[in-house]
């Protein structure tokens, strides 16, 4: 019988890398409208003649959105299936890209980014949940994975749309095709994945272990059939019978609560990976990238062009994490990224405790720009080929089955409040003290380094059923028969 690693080389179904790449496109649709604002908010703010603090709150409502969304998304997934959830982000999305495209004042802009919130929100959750359910053990981490290059590839054709539109307009606000605006046509081109995503939605069979719970086992044998012809589908189907028999003896029957803080142990591990990787301070990294650039030489006409560039490098980091997380392990991996983060968050604090001069005016003396410089590309790096796709990796695998959408779903709502705490506390804290905002989050980087060491097993070749009992505390599985 072929060993783990010969069947990783083997090659995978191209029905199930169908499904896995129609499942990210949720991630795509993810990248690009959670992206696509950057191009338009200054044009937005004077259409509208928004102040500072009413144009944050209409970038950052959409975060609140996503946190509800992906609560949300449990619940619908749980009740109706994953395909249903699908649509519902599908319809939600392009309700959101129509309404903020044709927006015409600023409460009705809010209004519709927070609609579009809902649908990042449960596609963050949908596309992991779905992934893993329909994966193979031995591929399962790279499938996975596809979520993370889905999202930077959305953002990636968000950020270049958005150059594109106002470059050809001669300005976001300037008038584009039909008289409209590139701003409103930037948020428009997203009504596109919007279709495409619906439509996959419809082409996609249910997830397998979704139709074992809800007592369509012949369903979920076809299902089966066609993702693992290979494999014995009658063994798959008793391990999640037997899971399901398992918890009822446990009398947990679906709940997420559990002895420790209320909720099982399980359930707090994802949430504190989720807010770790929020905590580390990617969203907000490079909202002092214009400085940074300016301080080493480069023009602000040029920061557009680096972040397009910068777009392409995570897209690059995560493939090489998806050649690797099947290979090396997930811990492994997640370690190194920690490492990674860390030492890099640590230099460019040290590298901004010399800076002189304040706001826009900053300048790094000497060596210090250029350390700066390589030090804010290796946190890019390190995150990117790490903690950005394994989280997703991990939450699609380590949630038992019962409980794996709605447990998904409360992490990653976990993980959107965590980033819009993270959003707005930035400017404040950077006007206070920029070496300190680093410090903090190479402090948050090295307890994702700890907390990956002591509490997070590997996970890499098992099938989700035993990748669930890795959480369970010892004996109580013997409790429960």
């Amino acid at each position: 019988m072929p060993t783990a690693q010969e069947q990783i080389t083997t090659g995978i179904p191209r029905r199930v890398i169908w499904l896995a790449l129609a499942g990210a496109v949720g991630g795509f649709l993810f990248g690009f409208d959670s992206s696509v604002v950057n191009g338009a908010v200054d044009a937005m703010k004077e259409e509208f003649a928004l102040s500072e603090a009413v144009t944050g709150f209409a970038v950052a409502i959409a975060l609140l959105g996503c946190a509800a969304g992906a609560f949300l998304a449990g619940k619908v997934a749980d009740r109706h299936g994953r395909i249903p959830a699908m649509k519902l982000g599908a319809l939600l999305f392009l309700v959101s890209a129509l309404g903020t495209g044709f927006a015409f004042g600023v409460w009705d802009l809010v209004f519709w980014r927070l609609v579009g919130g809902l649908g990042i929100g449960l596609a963050s959750v949908i596309a992991p949940a779905y992934i893993s359910e329909i994966s193979p053990r031995q591929v399962r981490g790279r499938l996975a994975s596809l979520q993370q290059l889905a999202i930077t590839t959305g953002i990636f054709a968000a950020l270049l749309s958005d150059a594109l539109l106002a470059t050809s307009a001669g300005g976001a606000g300037h008038g584009f095709w039909l008289g409209i605006e590139a701003w409103r046509w930037m948020f428009l081109a997203a009504a596109v994945p919007a279709v495409a995503y619906g439509w996959v939605a419809f082409t996609l069979p249910e997830s397998p272990r979704f139709l074992v719970f809800k007592g369509k086992e012949e369903e979920a044998r076809k299902v089966f059939a066609s993702i693992a012809p290979a494999e014995d589908t009658d063994r798959h189907i008793r391990d999640i019978q037997d899971a399901i028999e398992e918890d009822q003896l446990a009398g947990q029957k679906g709940s997420l609560r559990g002895r420790t803080f209320g909720l099982q142990a399980v359930v707090w591990a994802g949430i504190i990976l989720s807010v770790l990787q929020q905590f580390v301070g990617i969203n907000v990294i490079f909202y002092y990238s214009t400085t940074l650039w300016k301080a080493v030489g480069f023009q602000e006409k040029d920061s557009l062009a680096i972040s397009v560039a910068t777009s392409v490098t995570n897209i690059l980091v995560t493939l090489v994490a998806i050649a690797l997380v099947d290979r090396v392990g997930r811990r492994p991996i997640l370690l190194a990224g920690s490492v990674g983060m860390a030492v890099s968050l640590g230099a460019m604090a040290l590298a901004f405790s010399s800076a002189a001069g304040t706001g826009e005016n900053i300048t790094l003396p000497g060596a210090w720009g250029p350390v700066a410089l390589v030090a804010a590309n290796v946190f890019v790096v390190s995150f990117g080929a790490s903690w950005g796709p394994l989280v997703w990796v991990l939450l699609g695998e380590i949630f038992p089955s019962r409980i794996r959408a709605r447990a998904l779903g409360l992490a990653a709502a976990a993980q959107w409040v965590a980033n819009f705490a993270i959003t707005l506390s930035f400017p404040v804290m950077a006007a206070g003290s920029l070496p300190l905002t680093y410090a903090m989050y190479a402090l948050f980087a090295a307890a994702s380094f700890f907390f990956v060491m002591f509490k997070v097993p590997e996970t890499n070749g098992m099938s989700l059923e035993q990748a669930e009992t890795l959480f369970v505390p010892k004996g109580s599985a013997a409790k429960a028969k």
